[in-house]
């Protein structure tokens, strides 16, 4: 996704105050689906690539917390693995730890970037400061946010939004010099 003249200056300017991103989980990471086991173990699919976007952002400086209503182990090994040391699980009432995390860390609404999929995101989107749905979000989740990805939850949306972030705050060249040698 690139940004151009069409896309307003508003945008970017809410894409260059992002100092972290905050992550649906289910139909953002991943597709949505849940696959359980006769014995009841969940299972999840993730993006690699969202992953290594993920480590990315990282990287430049911008935290990154998970914020999902279901709680589950597999969620736990997944922020492990990238390093994400925030995530707050089981959270029916996303407003109230959007609030928290704005009143622990000192910051504004408008240095966040939140992502969603369904209907329980729209608070803390229509909170943040700059809003993001996965293309096959649910429509009222669609009409309320600053973008929609090209992509849909669990196949690349997170990565879009990663390196769009990077692209606009100007860290895009300096990270890619380790990969470009």
């Amino acid at each position: 996704m690139k940004l151009d003249a069409k896309t307003g200056a508003d945008l970017i300017a809410k894409i260059r105050n992002v100092k972290v991103l905050i992550l649906d989980v289910d139909g953002v990471l991943t597709d949505g689906r849940i696959i359980m086991s006769d014995d009841g173990q969940e299972t999840k699919c993730f993006n690699v690539r969202d992953g290594h976007g993920l480590k990315l952002i990282q990287r430049a400086g911008i935290d990154v917390i998970f914020l999902t209503g279901r709680k589950s182990r597999v969620v736990e090994h997944r922020a492990r693995e990238l390093g994400i040391e925030k995530v707050y699980q089981g959270s029916l009432d996303k407003l109230a730890v959007f609030n928290e995390i704005l009143a622990s860390s000192g910051l504004a609404p408008e240095q966040v970037a939140c992502m969603g999929d369904d209907i329980v995101d729209l608070p803390v989107l229509r909170r943040a400061g700059f809003s993001i749905a996965v293309s096959d979000a649910h429509d009222e989740v669609l009409g309320a946010v600053d973008l929609v990805t090209k992509n849909p939850g669990g196949r690349g949306a997170v990565r879009e939004v990663c390196e769009l972030i990077l692209k606009t705050q100007g860290m895009w060249e300096e990270l890619m010099g380790r990969y470009r040698a």
